[in-house]
């Protein structure tokens, strides 16, 4: 087929060049053969017609008039454009010829020559231009996408989410022995959505399904298929399944699909933006393939809420598998499986540092490992210890701490360390079962001036009673610097503890309905996600002014707790969850 091409563009090239070689030659010739031509004064024209030395008179509209002598030479003079004109030269035995223009042969046959030419230019290039923006289309239309051929996965590589992986494992097998299934007339699903907060493993189990099946692994992002220019999408989408039914059984991942299949009744718009039109053609090509092709359609999102009702449907998104945050069992898997190929000492506790990364997600704790081997290798010990794991989740947390702190003033550190103390102190009386296991004045480069590292127990709920304690532990803060320095010194330090008692106090009255005043209505529902009003507004000011004065008096009970933590921060910077511990105890025997 290429080489048919290649020698018709080089025909052309051969006419084209032959053409021009023509037209070149016809116009030398031209100005070779043209005979002299006398140019005559009309004066002298007319003395000649009354002598009868003119022969033949071309009448024409022209400027000019053109002639023969009776010798046969040509001549030109000028036109007096006068009616009589004819009538004179015919009395004096003149032929007279009428003519619209004149051309000669010659000319004719090369003004053809060149109109060809630059015909046969112009058809050329227009082709050559269309060929090209065909070219840049199918260019643009064609999706690439990335294959994990280089690195075989299997979900040996996968700890946690037994759940997801059990129901992937099923597709493995439908992928491996179709005829177990057709027998009972079991039809594989086309496409299964993986959901879950960030870093849970959803791309790592769709890379592992494709291995576990031994089938080709077809990955793009659903941002490739958003495109300013119209069709665009829609025409890579065609071409990302085109390729899949070329190669026979595969697996095609979409991750964030979101990206190009939201709801499509965004405030009335309608269908008819590229964003609906990809979405379209993604539906079509779903519903085209058939499940025994063997081709499987895995996406994952973060917000399967935000998703358009048809890609959810059966027969298309057939499934939709949660991928959480891993449980304590989980994440002691996935730190054994980090843990696996790195030199880590023998008396490390995972059970213990599962209990301490409670919300971590896979990926998160990948990056505690990372940054522990970081350490490790800075100092070029003989292993992992838990000292370096201890500073690595701090710095995963909160960032590393700042070298110098020369320029901090300090009345700023006894702000910080009474504010943190606060947090430490509420938190112990409290919330029991959460465990503060360092309280620092110390700034980090994520910017905290300080902080309390407060990890809640891992529980599947939460009760009203833990969500308003929380909210409490973050006010408790703003609420000893109020108590110590006095309302007209306290800081900007609680502006993310006011944000985080903000958040929990807003779902639990708008989301969980966890206000008498309010009712169980789900004010989301009701008004939409940004719906708000001056009554919801009241309700939430009420509960945060009581929440702040249960909170003044629970520290005001305990000052000298709160004394004693914030008197050692600023002489040792640092204390770790044995010394918290040992100043509650110690405290409370005192006061029992």
């Amino acid at each position: 087929m290429e080489v048919l091409k290649n020698k018709k563009i080089i025909s052309i090239g051969i006419i084209f060049v032959v053409l021009a070689v023509a037209a070149t030659y016809l116009v030398v010739q031209q100005f070779n053969n043209k005979e002299e031509i006398v140019e005559l004064p009309y004066q002298e024209f007319a003395r000649r017609v009354e002598a009868g030395e003119i022969q033949r008179v071309f009448l024409s509209e022209g400027p000019q008039l053109k002639g023969t002598f009776t010798s046969g030479e040509s001549f030109v003079t000028d036109n007096p454009r006068n009616d009589q004109l004819k009538e004179l030269l015919l009395l004096k035995a003149v032929e007279v010829e009428e003519v619209s223009q004149q051309y000669t042969p010659s000319q004719i046959v090369t003004f053809v020559a060149v109109i060809l030419v630059f015909g046969i230019l112009a058809i050329f290039l227009s082709r050559q231009s269309s060929r090209q923006t065909s070219k840049e289309y199918d260019k643009m239309s064609s999706v690439e996408y990335s294959s994990n051929q280089e690195k075989r996965i299997s979900f040996g590589n996968v700890a946690g989410n037994q759940e997801a992986k059990d129901s992937l494992m099923e597709m493995v097998d439908f992928l491996k022995n179709p005829e177990k299934y057709e027998k009972y007339g079991a039809r594989m699903p086309k496409g299964v959505i993986l959901y879950g907060p960030p870093g849970t493993g959803k791309t790592l189990m769709a890379k592992a399904l494709a291995s576990e099946a031994d089938v080709d692994f077809m990955a793009v992002s659903g941002s490739d298929f958003v495109q300013i220019y119209a069709g665009v999408g829609a025409a890579r989408i065609r071409s990302l399944f085109k390729k899949a039914r070329e190669k026979g059984k595969c697996v095609i991942f979409i991750d964030e699909i979101d990206a190009m299949g939201k709801k499509r009744d965004r405030g009335g718009i309608g269908g008819s933006d590229e964003s609906d039109r990809t979405l379209n053609a993604l539906l079509t090509e779903m519903s085209g393939f058939k499940g025994s092709e063997g081709i499987i359609v895995l996406a994952a999102t973060n917000r399967l809420d935000t998703l358009d009702e048809a890609l959810l449907r059966p027969g298309r998104f057939d499934r939709q598998i949660e991928v959480g945050l891993p449980d304590i069992n989980a994440r002691r898997e996935i730190l054994a499986l980090y843990c696996k190929d790195r030199p880590v000492e023998e008396t490390l506790d995972l059970n213990a540092l599962a209990h301490q990364t409670v919300y971590f997600s896979g990926a998160k704790l990948e990056n505690l490992m990372n940054e522990a081997a970081i350490f490790a290798a800075r100092e070029d010990a003989n292993c992992i210890t838990q000292q370096h794991i201890d500073r690595a989740f701090y710095v995963v947390v909160a960032g590393e701490e700042k070298k110098d702190r020369s320029s901090i003033e300090e009345l700023d550190r006894r702000i910080t360390a009474y504010h943190e103390a606060g947090h430490a102190v509420v938190t112990k009386l409290l919330c029991p079962n959460n465990r503060v296991t360092k309280v620092t004045i110390i700034p980090s480069t994520k910017g905290f001036g300080g902080f309390s590292m407060n990890i809640p127990a891992d529980k599947m709920y939460q009760t009203k009673r833990d969500m308003m304690n929380n909210i409490k532990v973050a006010l408790a803060g703003r609420i000893v610097e109020e108590i110590i320095f006095g309302s007209d010194n306290i800081t900007t330090g609680a502006s993310n503890d006011i944000q985080k008692a903000t958040e929990i106090l807003t779902a639990m009255v708008k989301r969980f309905g966890m206000n008498e005043s309010i009712g169980m209505i789900n004010y989301d529902v009701l008004m939409g996600h940004q719906g708000t009003d001056q009554r919801l507004i009241e309700v939430c000011n009420q509960q945060m002014n009581k929440l702040f004065t249960e909170t003044k008096e629970v520290i005001e009970g305990h000052m000298t707790l709160v004394k004693r933590v914030a008197e050692a921060l600023l002489d040792q910077e640092t204390l770790n969850e044995k010394d918290i511990n040992d100043m509650y105890s110690e405290y409370t025997k005192e006061t029992a």
